[in-house]
């Protein structure tokens, strides 16, 4: 069980500083999805905090607007503005499609994009559409009584599972992304259930054709719960960019991602299905983009 001393809404960053550096041990808090249940039997247990920072209500952390063809949104927008936000559904479709998958209603409209991120879970649902979409993450901290700032992509932010580059008492406010109107997207996961389920591969796909529909002008791929970092797939990205849309070059594309699972458990299980995946995600990519292919017959095994 969680219990607390204190439950501040600050409505400043000044404010929230203040609180992080007045009280020892004072925990950020958002939607509080993944801190509640980590705070129950068979995880941490009884956790005592001093005080809960509650971000949400800081201007710098809220909304969403596009702005020289990058999506700025704060990190306390909620996962069902994926799916609720006009701006996202005509400019970043593919959160929409990651939305779908993640939990239910009730935790999208609790749960927010910078908590997705600053948990930094393997599993983390977000994380591989935002790094298609080339995200870039904003910091503040306190120096000198003034508030200081710092960019990075967030390739770089997430360095392990549960592991950031955030430094003690700096928050995530912002985070920023490629607006991709003209793609097609598609999201895949799968899990060990099939509702509220974390995942055990993962996946976001985006590709724009030319203007004739006969060149693949811009594929983008990243994967996320095979390993201990989302990640992008270049060499597949490579092998498909400037090539004409087939059957053929989806299924050679989709086996090179065999060997990109890392994770210490089900491998084998996870790289068909990641191969799978990739195959899957590119094809439907690719049909609302403007090409309808069908994928190949699976190939079966030859024996002696």
């Amino acid at each position: 069980m969680l219990t607390y001393e204190q439950y501040l809404t600050p409505a400043t960053l000044g404010e929230a500083f203040d609180a992080l550096e007045g009280i020892p041990g004072a925990r950020v808090v958002a939607g509080a999805t993944d801190l509640l249940p980590w705070a129950r039997e068979g995880r941490a247990g009884d956790v005592h905090l001093p005080a809960l920072v509650d971000v949400t209500r800081i201007p710098q952390l809220q909304g969403v607007a596009l702005e020289q063809g990058r999506i700025r949104m704060g990190a306390a927008t909620p996962i069902a503005a994926f799916q609720n936000d006009e701006l996202l559904q005509r400019q970043a479709p593919v959160l929409g499609c990651c939305a779908v998958w993640f939990a239910d209603d009730q935790i999208r409209e609790q749960a927010t994009v910078g908590g997705n991120l600053v948990n930094a879970s393997p599993a983390g649902d977000s994380q591989p559409a935002l790094l298609a979409m080339n995200a870039s993450v904003t910091l503040a901290r306190r120096e000198g009584g003034a508030i200081a700032q710092r960019s990075m992509p967030l390739a770089d932010f997430i360095v392990g599972p549960g592991q950031t580059a955030l430094r003690p008492q700096e928050l995530l406010t912002r985070i920023d992304l490629d607006a991709v109107p003209g793609h097609g997207a598609a999201f895949e996961k799968v899990g060990h259930r099939r509702s509220l389920v974390i995942s055990t591969v993962c996946l976001a796909a985006l590709v724009k054709l030319d203007w004739a529909r006969r060149r693949i002008e811009d594929c983008r791929i990243a994967i996320g719960a095979v390993g201990p970092v989302p990640q992008r797939l270049p060499d597949v990205e490579r092998a498909l960019n400037t090539q004409a849309p087939t059957s053929e070059l989806v299924r050679h594309a989709a086996g090179l991602v065999a060997d990109r699972v890392a994770s210490r458990s089900r491998q084998e299980y996870r790289r068909e299905v990641l191969v799978n995946f990739v195959e899957r995600a590119l094809v439907a990519a690719l049909g609302h983009a403007g090409v309808a292919l069908t994928r190949l017959p699976k190939e079966e095994p030859v024996h002696a």
